[in-house]
């Protein structure tokens, strides 16, 4: 996520258009999700059936299985919030509003809502599921929305729809990993799966979304269905305002659906530029379309899979640098995943150094790679000084995101500081093999979950011999 601050101002469809998934092992060995849904504006409603081909890819039996309920921190009561108390009333933009999700049925096992704050559903499976086998779970649920400038809300102008379905929390050897919801970070950690998604909304909106797909129009709705294959998850930004302009970036279609942009063309020539730049200096993106949406949103940007979210409350610098940001995030978290909820510095880090490299490649824009990381060092030393002076500064990057005191000191760690690691370990494995590791970890974990030491071992692979400077900065050893 871009971590600019900006202020701002019928029944379920029931009759799928697909046949079910195959119960059997497929070759990827990848879950399956089907949802139906629709949205129901008068009400802030969407009901939705979602069946779910689970594999147990851990070489453990399972006895049951996890799913994490992200729209259950914007309920009544919650005791983990969406935002901190410094951006409430720019989130919530009409006063207090709350949502949450409801399992209405579900077939497949016996379950229950637990979790740290309601924010997981369990499932007993009736038999044991072993290593490879499938178990099928289906449910129908009800997401109630809130409003609210967020990830999840309606919005002063649009309505996010993202991490609105119960999604299979991620399996390790040693069970489901439950990560609890943060105010600041993106505390989501997911594998890859297959998606079959019908979404009906009434036909003055425009739904949009990152993938394949095509829509229909019947009786004043549109129902659009979306096949999204080897993604991280699926989400949708739903207006009724929408212009779009698109063009082509290297045979990849790059779209743009904006409300307020007054230089859409800009923006959406720094999405495809970007997404250009990044194909060459990683690994080649594989999708066929790539959407950017202006939207409703408290922070710069949001990525996920093929789609990028861009707030509505930016200059336009600093919407171009949401963009590129967001659009690096295809390659440092939906080609490769990692742990967010415990190494943000990961994906974050790299994202932002990737802003660097692209400025740097591109003089047009006036920024160059030595300016940003420079503004980047003198942002992390202003965040040192100031927590020193406060009772120590906590200088590790490698950290869960529940142990950053606010937003503050999450931006100046996983980014500021991150751009400096990436710029030193450039400096220290020289401009081969510097790339060559960055091309290796885009490789080799292209639709998995990479760890720290996975992408220490890229460099070492390498013959970059900088683990040592890896400990320094991630473990808050070194000084800057």
């Amino acid at each position: 996520m871009r971590k600019t601050l900006a202020i701002l101002s019928c029944a379920v469809l029931l009759l799928p258009f697909f046949a079910f998934f195959s119960a059997c092992k497929s070759a990827s060995a990848k879950d399956e999700y089907q949802i139906v849904a629709e949205y129901f504006p008068e009400e802030g409603r969407l009901q939705a059936e979602m069946t779910v081909h689970a594999v147990n890819t851990t070489d453990n039996v399972l006895s049951e299985l996890k799913f994490g309920l992200y729209p259950n921190v914007y309920r009544e009561g919650a005791k983990n919030k969406p935002v901190s108390p410094l951006f409430e009333s720019a989130c919530f933009y009409d006063g207090e509003s709350y949502g949450g999700i409801q399992i209405d049925t579900l077939t497949g096992g016996e379950w229950r809502v637990c979790g740290e704050d309601e924010n997981i559903l369990a499932v007993s499976l009736a038999k044991p599921l072993y290593p490879d086998e499938r178990a099928v779970v289906s449910l129908s649920f009800t997401l109630t929305l809130s409003k609210n400038n967020h990830r999840l809300g309606i919005g002063e102008h649009a309505v996010n729809l993202t991490h609105f379905y119960p999604v299979l929390c991620h399996r390790t050897d040693s069970g489901f990993a439950e990560y609890p919801f943060t105010a600041c970070g993106d505390p989501f950690v997911s594998d890859c799966a297959d998606y079959t998604v019908s979404m009906t909304v009434p036909e003055e909106y425009t739904l949009v979304y990152g993938g394949a797909g095509s829509s229909v129009t019947q009786n004043g709705k549109a129902t659009y269905n979306i096949v999204a294959k080897d993604v991280r998850d699926v989400a949708f930004v739903l207006g009724k305002e929408f212009k779009r302009e698109s063009m082509q970036a290297g045979g990849v279609q790059v779209e743009y659906y904006y409300m307020q942009d007054e230089d859409a063309q800009s923006t959406l020539s720094a999405a495809a530029s970007a997404l250009a730049f990044f194909s060459e200096t990683f690994t080649p993106y594989e999708e066929e379309r790539y959407t950017v949406a202006e939207t409703d949103f408290l922070f710069g940007g949001m990525e996920y899979s093929a789609l990028a979210l861009i707030s509505n409350g930016l200059h336009k610098s600093e919407r171009l640098d949401a963009v590129i940001h967001e659009t690096a995030h295809q390659w440092w978290y939906y080609k490769v995943g990692s742990n967010q909820a415990e190494e943000s510095w990961q994906d974050e880090g790299l994202s932002e150094y990737s802003v660097a490299l692209f400025y740097g490649a591109h003089p047009e824009y006036g920024k160059t790679y030595r300016d940003r990381v420079a503004l980047a060092e003198k942002s992390y030393r202003s965040y040192f000084s100031v927590y020193s002076q406060l009772g120590g500064a906590d200088t590790r990057m490698s950290r869960p995101l529940n142990t950053f005191k606010g937003e503050y000191e999450y931006r100046s760690i996983a980014y500021d500081k991150g751009v400096v690691l990436f710029d030193k370990l450039r400096e220290g494995a020289g401009e081969r093999k510097f790339f060559s590791a960055l091309k290796k970890y885009a490789a080799r974990f292209d639709k998995k979950q990479a760890t720290r030491a996975d992408l220490v071992a890229c460099f070492e692979d390498v013959g970059a011999h900088t683990e040592g400077l890896f400990s320094s900065f991630l473990d808050g050893l070194c000084v800057i």
